[in-house]
């Protein structure tokens, strides 16, 4: 029986810091309305010129690949999930793939905003499960603040979002002990314009591609119904966990880390309180980097097995919520 482990992990972030403070000098906003709604006291945005959607990628891939004990060359498909690329196609992942040196290795493009990395993660799990791949590479990865609206009509969303990237290596095992134990993904399209970017749209009234992005001063800007957002997310958390839990006769208190996508740190605190979690149970780091959509659950598991608080054996789980509606969780045996 093939099963698929994680065998390393890494992530990068940009160097350039953007504080609270920063954006009070850009929006009419302060740095305690922003903790207070959101938890972020900082986030990162890329440097023009150094970082891209792949070059994160690529840093945070070689760092997975040292960890796994392999070479590039080893790996036999990619997984890569943004909803930012670099360009319209294709996708990053090829550019990643050309910076590693990985020839033939098959890229597959993943768009499922927040939920993203899950369902990366869940589609290399079936392809080694089903033994046609070993070394799959699972990207998460967001340059986000080009989108973002950064003044008094577009505070709302420009607060919460920042860049970075992060991968894991998945291999194949027959290790019941340590293993992917299962994966769920979910989806309700009725809520698709709660969460969107509009324009520049391929099917927009305003006729071709490029007159969308020279005629709409709204064209790239984020639309959020934050209210939407967050009465859905504080239901689906919870009930994905819980599937995941009953799926393997597991409970609560038999995670060791729960390691959810940064989106709000009152969502995070919300769903813990519902799972009877104590906090240091629960991975969040949304106070330094913000929402990186799909970045941010690799982003925090790494941060998590580097600082030792995750070990071989323990119980992690993970899950997202995000735009399309989407949701997600996968349960780990580390």
């Amino acid at each position: 029986m093939l099963y698929s482990r994680i065998t390393g992990i890494g992530h990068y972030v940009p160097e350039n810091i953007i504080s609270n403070q920063h954006l009070e000098t850009l929006m009419d906003t302060s740095d305690a309305w922003i903790t207070e709604r959101t938890g972020i006291k900082e986030r990162r945005y890329f440097t023009l010129g150094k970082d891209t959607n792949a070059s994160m990628a690529t840093e945070a891939a070689k760092i997975a690949i040292e960890r796994a004990g392999i070479s590039a060359e080893d790996i036999d498909f990619i997984v890569y999930a943004t909803i930012t690329p670099d360009y319209y196609f294709p996708g990053p992942g090829f550019v990643m793939q050309r910076n590693l040196g990985i020839q033939n290795a098959g890229v597959l493009d993943i768009r499922d905003q927040c939920s993203g990395f899950i369902y990366a993660l869940s589609t290399a799990d079936q392809f080694i499960r089903s033994g046609m791949y070993k070394n799959i590479l699972v990207i998460g990865a967001e340059i986000q603040s080009t989108f973002l609206n950064p003044s008094n009509e577009g505070r709302g969303v420009a607060v919460i979002f920042g860049d970075g990237a992060g991968a894991v290596v998945l291999q194949a095992t027959e290790d019941e002990n340590h293993r992917i134990l299962s994966t769920h993904l979910h989806a309700d399209g009725r809520y698709a314009e709660d969460l969107y970017v509009k324009e520049p749209s391929s099917s927009s009234s305003a006729g071709r591609f490029y007159d969308n992005l020279i005629n709409d001063k709204t064209s790239g800007d984020v639309i959020m119904n934050g209210n939407a957002v967050f009465k859905h997310a504080v239901v689906r958390f919870p009930e994905v966990i819980r599937e995941a839990l009953d799926k393997n006769s597991l409970k609560a208190a038999d995670i060791d880390l729960l390691v959810p996508h940064q989106a709000n740190l009152r969502i995070s605190e919300y769903v813990r309180q519902q799972m009877g979690l104590p906090e240091e149970k629960v991975m969040n780091n949304i106070q330094k980097y913000g929402n990186t959509t799909a970045a941010s659950i690799p982003i925090a598991l790494c941060e998590a097995w580097e600082t030792g608080r995750i070990k071989d054996g323990d119980l992690v789980c993970l899950a997202a919520f995000g735009s399309g509606f989407t949701w997600g969780s996968a349960l780990i045996r580390w």
